[in-house]
């Protein structure tokens, strides 16, 4: 390898670009190393070697020469301390630019739900960047974060959302800290509770009990009219899933005779398959749901599909519960009033933590290995025979059989469930 000894400055690591030179070195400053890309010669990277340990400080022109030397002492000091510790040094200047890195790196983490994305984009395109594009990272510090982003946020929005637009920065800092990106978490030490002394309570459901006579008598005028709208909200209330898990649903990984709705992976919050027992009363709402498609020549594979393709959108779904609710309240207040009610009803804590998917807390996931299958079942029957009183009897009539469901809790582990719709696996994907 040819090395070069120069003065180093931008205008000198250029013209020696021309020249057959791999590697450029300063007498002054010994631990300091500049290499030309080898495929194209106008970009370089900078790299210091302290006792014979190299690391990249970062890449030139972005890291011009008068910032790398500027840089370098800071560089030394770390690395003199710490023989680990990272050369790397940020070409960012500005909160922004971090920002700006950062939100270019999430929406591109296929490991993130789009829902997430959106969220986190929301906030730093909304907030985050107007308030603090220009705030230099090196003046990133509790008081000023507090008079230019949490004390204006507090005066506008409920305590809930400035936490989660806390959050977004807090995530994108300490990301960029990890990977080296900026020397030092000026939020390292920074919580929320420094800024809000308030403890943030849950938003008790807008939904309650009472309610569901109500509710399920304007679900069995929709039966005929929206049969699809209708059911959504009716899986919710008997299952207590969420939004996006049912929406997603799919005719083969439906089983009526096994009584057995299966929710892969792909579609739940916590990344892991679901599997919820179908009782007699669900068994009947979705027979009468599929009789309703098949009457409508619909052979697709969704049991709530878009109109145009693919399943019910979650702005599309969130829409169904305005009007159902008159705005009142939301498809998670659903979920809500039947976690509440379960509980009510004397169901297991456990077993309700399984039937809404919550997960486990450390000690639970790791002595508990089970998916309680005919727990859950008995949970659902005595909730779903309860809601015949309140008005879903007269959703589901009298005709439908009553199957022996198998309550093998093996059976809903091992595979997906299959439709018992005889043409419903057929259908396409």
């Amino acid at each position: 390898m040819t090395t070069k000894h120069i003065t180093f400055t931008d205008a000198e690591i250029r013209k020696q670009a021309g020249q057959p030179v791999r590697q450029l070195r300063d007498p002054r400053y010994p631990e300091l190393r500049f290499r030309y890309s080898t495929v194209d010669r106008a970009r370089g990277a900078w790299h210091v070697v302290v006792r014979g340990k190299w690391g990249k400080a970062g890449d030139f022109p972005s890291l011009t020469t008068k910032a790398m030397l500027t840089a370098l002492p800071a560089i030394l000091g770390r690395r003199a301390a710490d023989a680990e510790a990272t050369s790397l040094t940020s070409t960012w200047s500005r909160t922004g630019e971090l920002l700006d890195w950062y939100l270019d790196r999430m929406l591109r983490d296929r490991n993130l739900s789009a829902k997430r994305k959106a969220g986190a984009k929301s906030a730093i395109t909304c907030h985050l960047a107007p308030r603090l594009h220009d705030l230099p990272l090196a003046e990133v510090s509790k008081a000023t974060l507090d008079q230019r982003l949490m004390w204006p946020l507090q005066e506008r929005y409920a305590l809930s959302f400035v936490r989660l637009v806390f959050n977004v920065l807090a995530v994108a800092m300490r990301k960029a800290h990890r990977l080296g990106m900026i020397e030092q978490n000026p939020m390292g030490s920074l919580r929320f509770g420094d800024f809000v002394g308030v403890r943030i309570k849950p938003k008790s459901s807008r939904l309650r009990e009472r309610d569901l006579p109500d509710l399920l008598a304007k679900l069995a005028g929709w039966s005929e009219a929206r049969p699809g709208d209708a059911l959504l909200a009716l899986m919710m209330l008997c299952h207590g899933t969420r939004l996006g898990e049912t929406r997603s649903a799919l005719w083969r990984n439906v089983d009526l005779q096994a009584g057995q709705w299966f929710i892969p992976a792909d579609d739940t919050k916590t990344k892991q398959n679901h599997t919820l027992p179908l009782t007699r009363q669900a068994c009947a709402l979705l027979s009468r749901y599929q009789a309703q498609q098949a009457a409508q020549s619909y052979q697709g594979a969704y049991l709530f599909p878009a109109s145009r393709r693919g399943p019910l959108g979650a702005t599309a779904a969130s829409q169904v519960f305005a009007e159902l609710s008159d705005r009142q309240w939301t498809s998670h207040d659903v979920r809500k009033v039947a976690r509440t009610c379960w509980m009510d009803l004397g169901v297991d804590y456990l077993v309700g933590e399984m039937l809404v998917n919550h997960a486990l807390r450390n000690m639970d996931a790791t002595y508990i290995h089970t998916t309680a299958e005919a727990l859950k079942r008995q949970a659902l029957e005595r909730w779903h025979d309860h809601l015949d009183g309140l008005g879903l009897s007269a959703l589901t009539g009298e005709t439908y059989p009553r199957y022996a469901f198998s309550q093998n809790p093996t059976q809903a582990t091992d595979h997906a469930a299959s439709s018992g719709n005889p043409d419903a696996s057929q259908r396409s994907m």
